[in-house]
């Protein structure tokens, strides 16, 4: 199974909800050298919550692969290639990312693919996330929404199906605050 995984971030509640700059939050979430490039950015807020969501990405491609949950984000360690690619390696497993920006919010995809695969992606209001990837299942296959069913893996991840026939191949949904976010791709 190809693993992707996504992630988003409120940015207007991580301001109000989160003190990123408490004692030994930046120490118990991110290494040394992330730790540097927060510290050295122009903006040290902006960098917490990008290699935040990068390595939230990453950490759902890789449960969805081991079928198992676990809370160490330090072992997922970001580099950026780019302003909006990345790399983050766990256990010398590498996921690429890539980030989009808005004043609002940032959304990060992951993959274990380096080259380029077929992903379906929107960011939208919270409330809104699983009507919509049944809107954009239905565009896509022509099977009407409403017959199209959400199962959870014993992970949580999400798929989707019509009746029996599973129609993502890999599917992530993630919210925070006022937004939602999906990432599919579609069962051959």
């Amino acid at each position: 199974m190809h693993s992707i995984g996504n992630d988003i971030v409120d940015l207007n509640l991580a301001k109000v909800e989160s003190n990123w700059q408490r004692k030994g939050f930046l120490e118990k979430q991110f290494t040394k050298t992330e730790q540097e490039e927060i510290h050295t950015s122009e903006d040290p807020f902006f960098k917490v919550w990008l290699f935040w969501s990068m390595k939230e990405a990453a950490y759902k491609c890789y449960t969805q692969s081991v079928k198992k949950r676990f809370f160490a984000p330090k072992q997922f360690e970001c580099s950026l290639l780019s302003w909006n690619q990345g790399v983050v390696v766990f256990k010398e497993i590498k996921f690429y990312t890539s980030s989009s920006f808005d004043v609002l919010y940032l959304h990060t995809i992951a993959s274990e693919a380096q080259k380029e695969i077929k992903l379906f992606s929107s960011v939208l209001a919270t409330e809104e996330l699983n009507r919509a990837v049944k809107e954009r299942l239905a565009a896509l296959t022509g099977i009407a929404a409403e017959e199209i069913e959400k199962r959870k893996t014993e992970v949580g991840a999400p798929l989707f199906y019509h009746k029996k026939k599973r129609l993502t191949k890999a599917c992530s949904l993630s919210h925070h605050g006022i937004y939602g976010a999906y990432l599919f791709c579609l069962q051959n």
